[in-house]
Order: C-alpha cells, then sequence, then structure tokens
C-alpha cells in the first residue's frame, strides 16, 4: 500500500447521525454493492434510476424512479442526502454540477466528464505522462470524413471508438486499412471517434485507487485482467506476470492522476503492458469497477467501502489483500442450454473451499449480461486458480480466454 498527501479540497460533510442519508445516482449491481456497505456503516442510501426493478433499488432505503436530470428528483436528493455520488460515468455531468452547488458530490462534474469523453481523456494522460513517463497509445481524433484522409498508416491497424458512450467493447471497431476504417466510420453515423492503433499487448492491468477529500490516497495491488469480446473474464491479484518496477510505476502513476484532477472517491485506471515490458495508459473509471470486485472478499477493506468513507469524510481503509484470488465474472450465457432456460447450480459452486458468490438481483439473464461474480480466495493461487478451473467446469465455461 501507498499513501499520498496532497494540497487539502473541501472537506466533506461528514453525516451527523448513523441515519443520514447517502445519495447514489444510478442503480446498477455497482450500486447495490455500495448500498450494501454503506448500509454496514450505519448510513441510508437514496438511489436515483429510472429503471423500476434494479439492482440498487431493491436494496436502497429509497429509489427514486426518475431520469437522472429530472429536476424534482434532483431536487429532493439534494434535500435529504448529506453526499452524493455515482456508479458508472455517464449521467450527465450538468446533474452532478447542480447538485455540487448545495452538497458534497465525489467525484465531481469535472472529473466524471473526462472519462465520458476519449478525446479529453487521452490529452488528460497525455498531459499526465511528462511526470508519469505512461503515455496513451497513439491515436488520431476523427471529426469528419475530411479527417480520414489525414490519417497516418503507422495508425493500421487499429480500433476506431466513439468518443463518448463506450463500454465493454460497445462502440468499438477493429479496422486494418483506410477502406475498413471509412466503413466503420460511416456506420458510427459519423458521431466523434478516436482512432487508436493496436499495439502488441501481453497482458492488461487495472490499478485501483481512492482518494479522501483531504488528499489522503491509497493504491490497491495490482490486478491483472483477461477479457472476452470485450468484457471482463478473470481478474487475478497479485497479478502473476507484471514486474515489481512495472507495478510500482503504475502504481505512482495511478496516484499521480487521482490527485492531478482533485478526485475524490475511488477510481480505476487500465494499462496494457505491451510484449516489449513498456505500459500505455487505456482508460480511467471514475467509480469503483468490476476489476475491483476481488477486494470485497481478499482486502482488509472493498472499493466500496472506501467510496463510502470518502463520500463522509472518514478515513480509508486499509488496502491490505490477505489471501491471492481470482474473480470471475458471471454473465447470463450460462442460463441457457440451447433455447432452455436453466438454474446453474449454484450449491455445487458453494460446495467449493474458495468459493464467495455474489448475485447482482437481475430477474432477466441475457447472454452477455452481467449477472453476479465469483470471487476464489484461497490460501494460496494454486488453490484459487484450481477452484476457477472447477467452477468454470460446473457452469459450462470454457477456460479458452482471450486477452
Amino acid at each position: 500500500m501507498e499513501n499520498t498527501k496532497s494540497s487539502p479540497q473541501r472537506a466533506a460533510q461528514l453525516p451527523n447521525s448513523s441515519s443520514s442519508y447517502l445519495g447514489m445516482l444510478g442503480g446498477g449491481q455497482l450500486g447495490r454493492m455500495f448500498v450494501h456497505e454503506a448500509q454496514a456503516l450505519g448510513f441510508k442510501v437514496l438511489v436515483l434510476e429510472p429503471e423500476a426493478d434494479c439492482p440498487a433499488g431493491q436494496a436502497a432505503d429509497q429509489h427514486l424512479q426518475a431520469a437522472y436530470d429530472d429536476p424534482e428528483a434532483l431536487a429532493k436528493m439534494a434535500a435529504l442526502c448529506a453526499s452524493i455520488t455515482t456508479e458508472f460515468e455517464n449521467v450527465p455531468a450538468a446533474s452532478l454540477a447542480w447538485l455540487a452547488q448545495t452538497r458534497f458530490v465525489a467525484p465531481s462534474a469535472a472529473c466524471v466528464s473526462i472519462a465520458q469523453n476519449r478525446i479529453e481523456e487521452k490529452q488528460f494522460f497525455s498531459r499526465c505522462a511528462l511526470e508519469t513517463g505512461i503515455y496513451p497509445a497513439p491515436h488520431a481524433v476523427i471529426a469528419s470524413l475530411a479527417d480520414l484522409e489525414t490519417i497516418s498508416d503507422a495508425l493500421f491497424p487499429g480500433i476506431l471508438k466513439t468518443a463518448r458512450m463506450g463500454y465493454d467493447g460497445k462502440g468499438q471497431v477493429r479496422v486494418k486499412n483506410l477502406e475498413e476504417l471509412r466503413d466503420a466510420y460511416s456506420n458510427m453515423d459519423g458521431v466523434l471517434c478516436v482512432l487508436e492503433k493496436m499495439l502488441p499487448l501481453a497482458y492488461e492491468i487495472s490499478v485501483l485507487v481512492a482518494r479522501g477529500a483531504n488528499g489522503e490516497a491509497v493504491v490497491y495491488p495490482i490486478a491483472e485482467n483477461v477479457h472476452r469480446e470485450g468484457v471482463l473474464f478473470t481478474t487475478t491479484v497479485p497479478s502473476p506476470h507484471v514486474s515489481a518496477d512495472a507495478a510500482n510505476q503504475a502504481q505512482k502513476a495511478a496516484l499521480k492522476l487521482i490527485a492531478d484532477i482533485g478526485y475524490v472517491g475511488v477510481l480505476c485506471i487500465e494499462f496494457f503492458v505491451l510484449k516489449d515490458g513498456s505500459m500505455v495508459v487505456n482508460e480511467m473509471a471514475p467509480r469503483p469497477h468490476n476489476s475491483g470486485h476481488y477486494t470485497m472478499d481478499a482486502c482488509m477493506s472493498s472499493q466500496f467501502a472506501q467510496q463510502v468513507r470518502a463520500m463522509a469524510g472518514l478515513p480509508l481503509g486499509d488496502v491490505r489483500q490477505h489471501s491471492p484470488c481470482v474473480m470471475l465474472n458471471i454473465l447470463g450465457d450460462i442460463w441457457f442450454d440451447g433455447s432452455t432456460l436453466r438454474s446453474p447450480a449454484w450449491d455445487k459452486i458453494l460446495a467449493l473451499p474458495s468459493a464467495h458468490l455474489h448475485l447482482y438481483g437481475k430477474a432477466e439473464p441475457r447472454p452477455g449480461r452481467k449477472m453476479g461474480h465469483i470471487s476464489f480466495v484461497a490460501s494460496s493461487m494454486e488453490q484459487a486458480q484450481a477452484d476457477l478451473r472447477s467452477a468454470c467446469k460446473i457452469l459450462g465455461i470454457a477456460l479458452r480466454s482471450e486477452s
């Protein structure tokens, strides 16, 4: 664990009783896990989410079913809640800014805005790279058809990404040449895009950091991720491949980035480690992150507890990892045998000695939909990996993976 201190930000308003409300914009599974941690510390939670039967709303003390920019709902949230956060980056930054006029909001609208736009995000990474030494991948902004004619051949093969609203592999197309780029850009209806050069990736790591309003910051151990079709498949912690020097560089870079923008709360930053051992910074998520779910069972303080602490002006928790862990994402695919809906064999999963099962309360399983996760926490990484393999066999999940 590393700690840093920087110039203090405006102190969070500490809720004055155990009945005080914290506010959450967003009703997904990240919000649900936040609610559980907030309630464990004696707080109540108000969730603002337009979907009726949402994971966070099921657990929250109150659920306001309204749009994220609904004036009446935002006014009620501001009146009731001591401080307010969000569980995903695509909430309107304007709503966060409005709430911040009268309530402590973490992360701020300015911080969320950077993560909402890949162009601003890469510009931010590039500015900080002079100190961190880690740059984003070579890229070019595409705002019009005319920009296509200025693209360097050095950026191929590449990935065309929409500047906004892309996550879990959505809004992305791989292109090998200018002709494929023209077709892909045309299919994206001319929205603002970024073409990013594909690099020789060895593996991906993510660095989870938390920062309080007083400038205190902590960084978790390095997590190594494997994806399938753009969606996180497994996270292994400690990373089995990252060197001590690379881990130290990535953690220091994450602490620099979070301090540079005066961020408060939990932030996840993804890095690519290339085959030559160098690193590039990929993207950041201004919230708890899928790759940080292992902290719920394998660390002294979970990422969700840290978010609660940061919002309430409480001291940040200990980020020590007490046991090796592998986290497996559970998608809706395993509920289906062909076209037949079935119930997964959770009894067999729970018979595995290291398995910690977390289901998100989503009523309708769909292929590709995140329904839960399993953390395998064991005395050795070998045991955790063995139980992962057993679980995949039980659930019918092939172990072959792609990064």
